[in-house]
């Protein structure tokens, strides 16, 4: 009994240990790397990010393949989706200016393997976005060659026919990123500079695209005559939208960012509206165009835009087309290629990533053994993989991404502010907070009116109220406590209806449970709406039925976080409308999810296993909070503080490790007031 009794303590230390939140530092603004990006220099880098292969090729794809003219609305549709997740990324990335994005929010707030696992999928979405845009620039140079390129390859080097993999190795593609990662290396201001040169470019083209398309524009090209405008229906819409996807992970360049942005809590917010904003009406615009001058079934996927001015008879547009999009093209290179790195150095200065990762040029002020490792290992994804297979194994990195922040906003809206109260204990002297308890917590006035009559000062004296004054002083913080209610409690307004049923739970406990049935219920309703009728084959009730349950259940949980109190507001910039905004990206996010192809999700659980195998073989035996664990409790091991007593009584000493244990432990008559 006593051994399945400790080797359940041990499970539940190992459970906690994998759970564990990062320790941010008191001064968040701290950081090795180099403080100088604008919100300028932010918001073209997001436009940068967005604005490439997505927009002049992707655009051509989706509508062929997928969608048809509607990949405008696929394009909407994706858009909305972005916003919603790019909101929570900007409220992240202005309270948390650290490097690391997605993995760094998900340590903050939901726990250290999550973090992992996230960090570890955006690796691979920054990876393959890499080596599809690479791809996708090849493409375009060959076809301003007519493919002469390809062609020689093919003929003069290598040529397989293996499935996944491309038919030929793309050599011109892992050189451009290659050169690309030498160039990132020298620094932050010198990947800037070039960014801001590609993003000029690429803008000015991007408007004679739409001036000159919409006046080649035909409506014909819409009509029934061609197969209308949603040839293959909503659920190509909808398949359309995940592939889509891709185009907007620009934006999270902009919070990977936010460690080196000078003024991290405006520019992370108003940088990301500013490119989000930019990108989707791009690619609205630049989809309607495409669609209008020439047939969608008719498209070329690989060069797309070009091709169609080529076919109209403009060739000189064409060939301005091609070269702004190898322009923009190098602009999404240069936003993978800067953060990624980033990414990899905020894992490996955590302990969860291999040590070699964190180093920093000293001169430069970049990871530069990370930028050049893994610029490396995209050139040799660009050199095997087609775009096809790489775009749509990214899209299921982000959206979990996307997800996983999206959670976690409400996890830590309705957290307790641990900078108000931390396990250090009370930070002012105890005779002058007699409402203070003793872990720094307001007490509950009730309970405070009795500990301020007996509570021990400095001279052993129990204090008394001499005066109505300091009576009526009392009282009025006692009622500022009871207007300033802990976040994570129930509302006041609705503790006469709920108080009895969630008035005994822990501040939080109840927002948790809700935030796990959140994401159950919207897993739950995706997938019978995604695989109810063609898989499951599900008769019309059982549907009907199924659908209103998990529905109900995702409404109700909405509803019971909203009923709880957030923190106070901050002077960053939040998330309006928390937790709906957030609840609805992380329905949209797994329905885009389940839509993806099963091939797709059997790349991800392989991925995610050797994600495991690393965390488990490395990560959580070097995690430095796992050490910051170790210290604090050396430290507090030092003293026991029991519930019983008065705190003069209470407080004894232990006898530190090495030491011979003595039975007699002495008591401090004035222990200090941070114990």
């Amino acid at each position: 009994m006593a051994s399945c009794v400790s080797g359940c303590s041990s499970a539940m230390r190992f459970c906690q240990k994998l759970n564990r939140l990062k320790t941010l530092e008191d001064d968040v603004m701290a950081t090795s790397l180099k403080r100088c990006l604008s919100t300028v220099d932010l918001a073209l880098l997001g436009v940068g990010g967005m604005v490439g292969s997505g927009l002049y090729v992707l655009t051509g794809t989706v509508a062929k393949d997928t969608a048809g003219p509607a990949v405008v609305v696929s394009f909407i549709i994706a858009g909305v989706a972005s916003l919603m997740a790019a909101l929570c990324y900007a409220e992240f990335g202005a309270r948390v200016p650290k490097t690391g994005s997605a993995y760094m929010f998900t340590y903050v707030s939901v726990g250290e393997i999550w973090a992992f696992l996230i960090g570890w999928n955006v690796i691979l979405e920054y990876m393959i976005g890499g080596a599809a845009v690479a791809r996708a620039w090849s493409g375009y140079l060959d076809s301003i060659f007519n493919h002469r390129i390809q062609n020689f390859t093919e003929s003069h080097v290598m040529r397989w026919d293996v499935p996944f993999i491309t038919h030929y190795p793309d050599l011109l593609a892992a050189s451009i990123l290659l050169v690309a990662s030498f160039f990132i290396s020298f620094g932050v201001r010198v990947s800037s500079w070039l960014n801001h040169i590609f993003s000029a470019i690429s803008m000015v083209v991007i408007a004679f695209i739409l001036v000159f398309g919409f006046v080649l524009a035909d409506p014909v090209n819409w009509s029934a005559k061609e197969g209308g405008f949603a040839p293959f229906g909503f659920s190509g819409i909808m398949a359309g939208t995940a592939t889509c996807f891709y185009a907007f992970v620009g934006f999270d360049v902009i919070a990977a960012s936010s460690e080196e942005a000078s003024n991290p809590q405006k520019a992370i917010p108003i940088a990301t509206a500013i490119s989000l904003g930019l990108a989707a009406t791009a690619y609205v615009l630049v989809s309607t165009v495409l669609t209008l001058m020439v047939p969608w079934h008719t498209l070329d996927p690989n060069s797309a835009l070009s091709d169609a001015f080529f076919r109209r008879g403009y060739s000189w547009a064409g060939f301005i087309v091609a070269v702004g999009s190898i322009c923009a093209m190098n602009t999404v290179l240069l936003s993978n290629l800067f953060s990624l790195p980033r990414i990899v150095y905020a894992m490996a200065e955590d302990g969860l990533f291999f040590s070699v990762f964190s180093r920093v040029n000293p001169v430069t002020k970049v990871p530069v053994i990370a930028i050049l490792v893994f610029g490396s290992l995209m050139a040799f994804l660009a050199l095997i993989f087609d775009l096809e297979a790489l775009v749509q194994f990214l899209s299921i990195g982000t959206l979990l991404a996307y997800t996983f922040v999206a959670a976690s906003i409400i996890v830590l809206r309705y957290q307790q502010d641990k900078s108000t109260g931390s396990s250090g204990g009370i930070k002012s002297d105890t005779s002058s907070t007699p409402s203070l308890n003793q872990s720094g917590q307001q007490l509950d006035p009730s309970v405070a009116v009795n500990e301020t009559q007996t509570f021990a000062q400095d001279s052993g004296e129990p204090k008394e109220y001499e005066s109505f004054s300091d009576k009526l002083q009392l009282v009025e913080r006692q009622k500022a406590v009871k207007e300033r209610r802990a976040a994570g409690t129930l509302k006041a307004c609705w503790e006469p209806y709920l108080g009895r049923i969630l008035g005994d739970c822990e501040p939080g406990e109840v927002v948790a449970f809700s935030v796990l049935a959140l994401m159950v219920s919207a897993v739950s309703f995706s997938a019978v709406l995604v695989f109810g009728t063609n898989q499951l084959h599900l008769p019309v009730w059982s549907f009907t039925l199924l659908l209103f349950i998990f529905s109900l259940v995702f409404l109700l949980s909405l509803a019971l976080i909203w009923v709880h109190e957030q923190q106070p507001n901050h002077k960053t910039f939040q998330v309006p409308l928390v937790p709906f905004i957030p609840g609805f990206s992380i329905l949209l996010n797994v329905f885009l999810m389940l839509k993806l192809s099963p091939l797709t999700w059997i790349r991800f659980t392989i991925w995610l296993a050797a994600g495991l195998l690393v965390y488990f073989g490395y990560g959580v035996w070097h995690s430095k909070e796992g050490l910051r664990e170790q210290q604090g409790q050396e430290v507090a091991a030092r003293y026991v503080v029991l519930p019983s007593g008065s705190l003069v009584e209470t407080v004894q000493n232990v006898q530190p490790e090495g030491h011979t244990h003595n039975t007699h432990t002495p008591t401090l008559d004035n222990p200090p007031a941070s114990r």
